[in-house]
């Protein structure tokens, strides 16, 4: 029997009677090679060599494999470098550690909606195309396209507006204007739902 200090010295390459195979995805290796009961029984006092000795010959058969992948170096710094190997994918389907979450049940506006019909809307992005620029820009927000009028160096005066006292006032303003109003009306609406939901 080998001892633990000549592990070093034992050849790379193993043979065996009937082949391992290999599921290099999830760094595992068959071996259906017949073992001896009698070597494995407790009673034995080298049973923990002669396991070891096993394991040492399927885990060497396993690199040898794993050497055979490509191999794909990186290099973070100067000073290091990393070796990667890319491994394929699993063959042996692994069981869950935890059952399947159960089904979500529906809430109560979805099964209302399910019984009237009623489709969900589709949301919309939070970006649109401006074809000024042809690039995909903020539809509010910092550049959003909302504040477009606010760049402008010439606006055009709305028709609804003319021949009234809001005729002379800038509508880059009013656009401003506008925006904050809608801001305040939705900050106070946020509030009464908050209220609405501790009541």
């Amino acid at each position: 029997m080998s001892t633990d200090k000549d592990y070093k010295t034992l050849p790379v390459t193993v043979e065996k009677p009937i082949p391992v195979t290999y599921d290099l995805g999830n760094l595992a290796v068959f071996d259906t090679n017949v073992l001896d009961k009698d070597a494995l029984d407790t009673s034995n006092i080298n049973r923990e060599e002669i396991i070891k000795e096993l394991s040492r010959d399927n885990v060497q058969l396993l690199i040898n494999q794993l050497l055979s992948l490509p191999i794909k170096t990186t290099t973070d710094s100067a000073s290091s470098s990393m070796t990667l190997l890319q491994l394929p994918d699993p063959v042996t389907e692994l069981p869950r550690e935890k059952p399947l979450p159960k089904p979500r049940q529906p809430t109560k506006w979805e099964k209302f909606a399910a019984k009237k019909g009623i489709k969900s809307k589709v949301k919309e992005g939070k970006k649109v195309f401006d074809e000024a620029t042809g690039e995909w820009v903020n539809k509010w927000g910092y550049k959003g396209i909302n504040k477009k009028l606010d760049d402008q160096w010439l606006v055009e005066v709305d028709d609804d507006v003319k021949g009234t006292a809001n005729e002379l006032i800038d509508p880059r303003t009013l656009s401003r204007q506008e925006r904050k109003r809608l801001i305040r009306k939705n900050e106070r609406q946020q509030k009464k739902n908050l209220r609405n939901n501790k009541i």
